[in-house]
């Protein structure tokens, strides 16, 4: 049923109204129980809940492989911490997306018949914007709202393009917060989010404030196991397409005088807070010693044109 089908019966009172009504009235009655169950704010969940069943409807939509799901949504997947502050849906289109482009695909999603999961997406309220990313290239937002009964939850999705992914897209199936279909995507690897962030880390320099770069790959470095040669090439193909050189040095962003400025330790105390991590988080300072002892040894074989045959398990080191 689609999103005009939907209002048409909640205007006319049929029977329709309520089974809809029934259904977002169950959802929000089981996101709260999880809510209150977790510890967790209930309209944390709820967009959650309302990203990934926009997933659902791009999975369902006309062109699905045009975009590569990346970004924080990738870390509940690779064992990441649920309670991290992910509010936008970032993918990466396999050709390059204009704004109306963009608009029309958000359109074909609010629109596109899909199982009752008690969410209404309103096309009227889709708008677009030109996206910034990074010096070499720019992308596309959308912005649009979605209603679960009476509650609101506002979306914003952003494309970018010219990025190279590293060994390539994974197909994935997205995992869900409730017991609805999953969104059967393209994915990044965590090896190309590494490499990205290391980039920005080199390219910042001592202006980096982007703290959760540092968190992400501390959280992936310490949960998953990695190939020394997969994590190389995803490097050195990222800084290349980026045109960023590969550092000779421990980049500033893994040195005493960033992670023992005064700002920066306020900076990183700041996130962890709002992010709300569960479990044990390190301070800046050993986020950036783990994050040193995991990838510089690949950059180093790259600036050495070596090979990096070694295997990474959880929290390491490297081993042959």
């Amino acid at each position: 049923m689609s999103h005009r089908e939907r209002d048409a019966a909640v205007h006319r009172g049929n029977p329709v109204t309520r089974r809809i009504t029934n259904v977002a009235a169950s959802v929000h009655a089981r996101l709260l129980q999880r809510a209150k169950a977790e510890g967790r704010p209930f309209n944390e969940l709820l967009q959650y809940f309302a990203m990934e069943r926009f997933l659902y409807r791009l999975s369902r939509s006309q062109q699905p492989e045009r975009f590569v799901l990346k970004g924080g949504l990738m870390l509940q997947l690779w064992g990441g911490p649920l309670t991290r502050a992910t509010k936008d849906i970032d993918l990466l289109g396999n050709t390059a997306t204009s704004v109306s482009d963009l608009v029309a695909v958000v359109r074909n999603c609010c629109d596109v018949a899909v199982e009752d999961d008690g969410l209404t997406f309103d096309p009227e309220t889709i708008r677009g914007a030109e996206l910034r990313l990074h010096s070499n290239y720019s992308g596309a937002r959308a912005r649009c709202s979605a209603r679960l009964g009476n509650a609101r939850v506002a979306l914003q999705v952003d494309v970018g393009f010219g990025d190279v992914i590293t060994p390539g897209p994974q197909s994935i199936a997205y995992p869900t917060l409730l017991d609805f279909a999953a969104p059967q995507l393209l994915a990044y690897t965590p090896e190309t989010s590494i490499a990205e962030k290391l980039e920005a880390l080199v390219t910042l320099d001592m202006a980096n404030t982007r703290m959760k770069d540092f968190l992400d790959i501390w959280v992936l470095a310490r949960g998953r196991d990695f190939s020394g040669a997969v994590l190389a090439r995803a490097i050195g193909a990222t800084f290349h397409r980026r045109g960023t050189p590969l550092p000779t040095s421990t980049p500033a962003g893994l040195t005493r005088a960033f992670y023992g400025a005064t700002a920066k330790q306020a900076q990183w105390r700041a996130y962890v807070r709002k992010a709300r991590v569960e479990g044990s988080v390190p301070d800046l300072e050993e986020a950036a010693a783990q994050i040193q002892a995991f990838a510089m040894p690949a950059v180093s074989s790259l600036v050495a044109g070596a090979p990096f045959d070694s295997h990474w398990l959880p929290g390491g080191p490297w081993t042959r």
